[in-house]
């Protein structure tokens, strides 16, 4: 199919998402290819942040755990998420880091089968996983193996020593998407739990934990869910889990009577059992703008458009800089998130000089220029324009400037 100006201004007037951009605070300028990594601001998040410092905190002070509901935001955030990961009322906190989340869900597993010694993680995922089971491991004294292996490794290699595996969902530097009902099967027919890792599939695509059998899952809130800078993450336990997964971090948020101030640990029989210290009540707070509108699109038009934004950003790529990247995400849409990632030896110097013409996406090494495709604020135009800019930057080799050489310290 032929594009051209008129054609790709047609798809934006036809698109049924089109309303959600202007929820979102998008800088003139900028083309914002950048949210599978940080979600851009929700417009309302800088009256919400006023209201809880100014009111919530700072007039109400410590009322507001019981006027404003804070107590409650872990797990009321957790069922406003739920739905958009397969997942049930009670099943899901918002709370902690994803890394921290993980470390939770794989200690329970092991706990739950004691008599296996080995987690298998995709070795080539996001690292923080690959190190969450080596901590983990490492405290083990030796009992506990982590086995890293490749995407079409891990469902030969899950046997009766297989505790659990851990696998993120869509890989964060290719965007390949594993078959989560296939290995969360080959799984448990195996004797072992099946945890998932979110982070680049919730808020950008349909999931269902539930209807896959996932046993856990963890997650961000700051990516496709736009929760704001470190939001904290999410945690699901499949409710057939709830009172005999006991994660190790007992901290007094997860007690069955936090209030009591008993000297010794009992946990809560529900999902609260993962909850683990005081809560960051602010970016809770942030968090839920975001929740509140991927919550209100219809996920399946979610992943068309995603679709259609990728399958048209490789077309022009490769149209427009014709043999001047490899690709390294799946050509077929369904098997990609939602994401292209492209390859080039001088990858970094590349996307410096694409975010310094403001289209911003990032750089993964060793040469990856990555780039999100959020549905519910990117534009068809907007792929067409980042196109004409980098094929601009690829005809004068403006990339070779020697600014954009330096390496900054976040990429």
């Amino acid at each position: 199919m032929t594009f051209d100006r008129a054609a790709i201004l047609a798809l934006d007037a036809a698109d049924p998402l089109a309303g959600f951009r202007d929820r979102f605070a998008i800088p003139d300028g900028c083309i914002y290819l950048d949210g599978n990594s940080l979600g851009p601001r929700p417009v309302a998040a800088l009256d919400r942040a006023a209201h809880v410092v100014g009111v919530e905190w700072g007039v109400d002070l410590i009322k507001s755990w019981n006027t404003a509901g804070w107590f409650e935001l872990p797990t009321r955030l957790g069922d406003r998420l739920a739905p958009l990961i397969g997942a049930g009322t009670g099943e899901v906190v918002v709370t902690d880091a994803t890394g921290i989340n993980l470390f939770k869900a794989m200690a329970a597993a092991v706990a739950m089968r004691p008599d296996r010694d080995t987690i298998i993680l995709e070795g080539s995922n996001f690292p923080t996983n690959n190190y969450m089971a080596q901590g983990l491991a490492a405290l083990s004294g030796g009992r506990l193996q982590v086995k890293l292996l490749e995407k079409d490794e891990i469902a030969g290699a899950i046997d009766t020593r297989t505790a659990a595996i851990a696998v993120t969902h869509v890989h964060y530097k290719t965007g390949h998407i594993h078959d989560m009902p296939g290995l969360t099967a080959r799984a448990h027919e195996a004797g072992a739990l099946a945890i998932w890792d979110l982070c680049h599939s919730a808020g950008a695509m349909p999931v269902d934990l539930n209807g896959a059998g996932a046993d856990f899952a963890v997650g961000c809130t700051y990516k496709y869910l736009n929760g704001g800078p470190g939001s904290p993450a999410f945690l699901f336990a499949a409710r057939r889990h709830h009172g005999q997964a006991i994660q190790p971090l007992t901290g007094w948020w997860g007690h069955a009577e936090p209030f009591a101030f008993r000297p010794t640990y009992a946990p809560a029989g529900d999902i609260r059992q993962f909850l683990t210290g005081t809560q960051p009540i602010v970016s809770l707070s942030l968090a839920e703008l975001g929740l509140d509108i991927a919550c209100a699109a219809d996920i399946g038009a979610v992943r068309k458009k995603s679709m259609a934004l990728t399958d048209l950003f490789i077309r022009l790529a490769e149209q427009r800089c014709p043999e001047m990247f490899g690709v390294a995400s799946p050509r077929a849409a369904e098997d990609r998130g939602s994401q292209v990632s492209l390859t080039h030896p001088e990858g970094y110097a590349i996307m410096r000089a694409l975010i310094d013409r403001g289209v911003i996406g990032d750089f993964r090494a060793p040469d990856i220029v990555r780039f999100g495709f959020a549905p519910l604020y990117l534009r068809y135009l907007d792929v067409w324009d980042a196109v004409d800019i980098l094929a601009e930057i690829m005809a004068t080799a403006a990339w070779r400037r020697p600014e954009y050489q330096v390496r900054e310290a976040v990429t």
